[in-house]
């Protein structure tokens, strides 16, 4: 069995070399134009489109998003194995988390696989799905409860990063916007009438500081002010501030952000104020990263000469694939630029790199190691089967 993935894996670089200068194209013109989330016209069309053209059957506008995409090929009906695209980018600063990399990667490597589907007698599926807004509302979490993920038996997507670490961990987040509702008045004539709004977001943020050290270390939270008034001769009697507040899983989150929303209820009620909370955007469950599917990962990272850290990655940050790994395996690897000194995500040096020929390389080599690992779970069964039991013990 091994010779002759290896020799499906032979094949494959093949048709990626014929591949390339479409990948880096389609990842090059994203670069070039950049969309904030759910506004992605124009890179959700042009993969799409592309996918089309070399015979997936393809869904536009899926699950209520008019950005969101499925595209399927299929020579049998299992094991059903989908890569994840994303292609939003950041206000400002454009594709510094390098989402036209992940976009065109996933197109790659499933166009790869599907060539190789074509002249052999594999079966399976290959799925890509376009996942919209990730930086902001999370288009995998509406894919996620509109039942998108049903069918498949294995996730994967890469990430750019300043490191090369294959077992990703993240945490659950929620994100709350408090509105205070206080009574407005003139305030030197008769501040004694009112109640102050902009206090009780005072008293709040202060409260969330003062609790900040009786918080976990795989706890964080953090606010801004978004609304606290627009004269200073006019008490407000209206102050909106949002938050992030996240945990290391589902459980810890929820008791945490029951704390904070306490927290906003005895600030109101310190300054005779009302508060109302809602979610301003989805929540983010953690990632819970499939070892075995990791670990083919991984082999293949070092098969293409990739070095890999022998440790997951620390927690800190919040994905909306966290809420894939809920629902099937799945992984969330980063993969370095390998370039001088490297650089940190969200920044203009990001941005750059993401549109160099650094990320063309980068670029390729995630496209060859999702190929390759989409290969090692439709052609290795014991593979298949050992990360299908793996997920269901977490979830008995």
């Amino acid at each position: 069995m091994s010779k002759k993935i290896d020799e499906y894996k032979k094949q494959l670089d093949l048709f990626l070399r014929d591949l390339e200068s479409d990948i880096i194209r389609l990842s090059d013109k994203i670069h070039e134009n950049p969309e904030l989330g759910h506004q992605e016209y124009y890179a959700s069309k042009l993969l799409a489109d592309y996918l089309s053209q070399q015979g997936f059957a393809v869904e536009r506008n899926i699950a209520g998003l008019e950005t969101a995409f499925l595209a399927r090929y299929a020579s049998g009906r299992s094991p059903r194995i989908a890569l994840l695209a994303e292609y939003d980018a950041l206000p400002e600063i454009g594709h510094g988390c390098g989402h036209n990399l992940i976009g065109a990667a996933a197109v790659g490597a499933a166009t790869a696989v599907k060539i190789l589907l074509d002249v052999t007698n594999i079966k399976g599926q290959v799925v890509v799905m376009g996942t919209p807004a990730e930086e902001t509302s999370g288009g995998k979490v509406t894919m996620v409860e509109k039942g998108y993920f049903q069918d498949i038996d294995a996730a994967m997507m890469f990430h750019p990063g300043d490191s090369t670490t294959v077992e990703t961990k993240s945490l659950a987040m929620d994100a709350l916007e408090f509105t205070f509702i206080g009574k407005s008045a003139h305030a030197a004539v008769a501040p004694y009438i009112s109640a102050n709004a902009l206090d009780a977001v005072v008293n709040f943020y202060n409260g969330v500081n003062a609790m900040r050290q009786y918080l976990e270390e795989d706890m964080r939270v953090h606010g801004v002010i978004i609304d606290g008034g627009n004269t200073p001769n006019v008490i407000p009697d209206r102050a909106v501030t949002r938050w992030y507040i996240r945990a290391a899983n589902k459980q810890k989150l929820k008791s945490l952000t029951s704390r904070i929303i306490e927290c906003a209820s005895g600030a109101a009620m310190m300054a005779g104020a009302k508060v109302k909370v809602r979610n301003y955007e989805l929540s983010y469950d953690e990632m819970v990263t499939n070892k075995r599917l990791a670990g083919a990962f991984r082999r293949n990272l070092r098969e293409v000469g990739s070095d890999v850290a022998p440790n997951p990655s620390k927690a800190s940050g919040s994905i909306d694939m966290g809420n894939v790994s809920q629902v099937v395996p799945a992984i969330h690897p980063y993969l370095s630029f390998e370039m001088a000194g490297g650089c940190m995500a969200h920044t203009e040096e990001f941005a750059k790199a993401s549109g160099s020929v650094f990320g063309s390389r980068l670029l390729m080599r995630a496209a060859k190691v999702m190929a390759y690992t989409t290969i090692d779970l439709m052609v290795d069964k014991e593979l298949m089967s050992g990360i299908r039991s793996e997920f269901k013990s977490r979830r008995d």
